[in-house]
């Protein structure tokens, strides 16, 4: 199919190419919010719902499971502080490796 503008662009810029990702996009997140919405939503609800609420509800959800994640490693590690996902803060404790070489006697075995 021909393009019948001079800049070779379809409607609005919108091409075959960036179409099918555009469609692609949508139907990831409509998968990630059912999915990860744990049955609080079906998919023709989330298809129908708008683009801003649609969005809004995704970036909760992610957010929500970011945070979970950040919680479950530092409760692996205490010793590292795990930054929360859009925080500005950085993290204040340090992990130090223990220094092998300044032992003050080397360890013999019979």
């Amino acid at each position: 199919m021909e393009s019948i503008s001079q800049l070779g662009l379809g409607f609005f810029g919108l091409t075959s190419i960036s179409a099918k990702q555009n469609q692609l996009k949508l139907y990831r997140q409509i998968h990630q919010i059912c999915f990860h919405g744990k049955g609080g939503y079906d998919w023709n609800t989330v298809y129908n719902l708008p683009i801003y609420l649609r969005n809004f509800i995704f970036f909760e959800i992610k957010k929500h499971y970011d945070e979970e994640n950040a919680e479950s490693e530092t409760a692996k590690n205490p010793d590292v502080q795990v930054v929360h996902p859009g925080s500005n803060s950085k993290p204040t404790k340090k992990v130090t490796p223990p220094n092998f070489k300044s032992s003050s006697s080397p360890i013999k075995y019979s």
